[in-house]
């Protein structure tokens, strides 16, 4: 790293801070020559940062910025930095890319973004590991921004308030609803917007798929959850495959495949109810029909049981 030439105060401790909190290790010799200033200046920089960090911090008792004599230099004690780790950076480009959830411009902007938190010698081997990826990177058909959306969207269900959506189903019947947003989910490559329509008594959560909403209107008028039955997004995800809703149902079948925990882990209201050698019996409830899309695609290594 070249001089720092504003070498004002202000400028000085919060590029220092910003730079322990990525996990840089830095000298004071280092400090002193790309800031222009003398040894003292920095030393009195990183007094100051200590009492910031203890007023600041206090529940981290042992958060402190400490000098190591092996390497030479200060480093940021056990603080839980606001920064995201070089390996959960990584991790989470990892998951983006495979998700195809956003178009190529959201996503190489993401992605920018998650990088500038990270060392310059660690952006180039999390590049390194992504870039391939990142350069043949194809987007789902419908190609549309989603990120706005998703957040507009969301302050409507901060706010309890009904909208307004033109939607195209599958069939690509276009429909406009008024309805009761009641969360947001992302499952296998789709954003969804699972809400109650206001023309039905029927307190079944219906699934939108976000992109297929053409046009949206928040219409400001408060709706009202009743007390006990607020929308539980996990217990939701538990009981709905492929992002299919409709009424709750109950099925058991046979799976007699080489790995049960496939199973289990595609179906999380999933239990074995018996085991004979390697054929277990199951049973699982979840909304609409998408479960039994999925167990027909499993071929013979599934068999459906009739209803008692």
């Amino acid at each position: 790293m070249g001089k720092i030439h504003d070498s004002s105060k202000t400028f000085r401790m919060l590029n220092i801070f910003e730079r322990l909190n990525k996990g840089e290790i830095l000298s004071k010799d280092r400090l002193s020559l790309e800031y222009d200033v003398n040894q003292k200046t920095i030393q009195r920089d990183i007094e100051d940062l200590r009492c910031y960090i203890q007023e600041k911090h206090y529940e981290e008792k042992d958060s402190t910025i400490k000098y190591d004599r092996e390497l030479k230099g200060y480093k940021l004690i056990k603080f839980q930095r606001e920064w995201l780790t070089n390996e959960e950076i990584m991790a989470v480009c990892k998951i983006i890319l495979e998700s195809r959830a956003f178009c190529k411009d959201e996503l190489d902007l993401i992605i920018k973004k998650l990088l500038e938190q990270s060392l310059p010698e660690h952006t180039t081997h999390i590049n390194k590991i992504i870039k391939n990826e990142q350069f043949n990177y194809i987007p789902l058909q419908h190609n549309k921004k989603l990120i706005s959306v998703i957040w507009e969207l969301s302050e409507a269900i901060n706010k309890n308030e009904k909208i307004s959506i033109d939607y195209t189903r599958q069939d690509n019947n276009r429909r406009e609803r008024i309805v009761k947003p009641v969360s947001i989910m992302f499952s296998e490559f789709y954003f969804y917007l699972i809400a109650y329509n206001e023309d039905t008594d029927k307190e079944i959560p219906i699934v939108y798929r976000i992109d297929r909403i053409n046009s949206y209107k928040n219409l400001h008028e408060k709706f009202e959850v009743p007390h006990g039955k607020k929308f539980q997004e996990g217990e939701f995800r538990k009981r709905v495959q492929f992002m299919y809703s409709g009424e709750l149902t109950r099925v058991e079948f046979e799976f007699t495949g080489s790995s049960v925990e496939a199973i289990l882990d595609r179906l999380p209201t999933a239990e074995i109810i018996s085991q004979e050698g390697n054929k277990y019996t199951i049973k699982a409830e979840s909304y609409g029909d998408g479960i039994y899309m999925w167990l027909g695609a499993q071929g013979d290594k599934v068999k459906i049981l009739p209803k008692e």
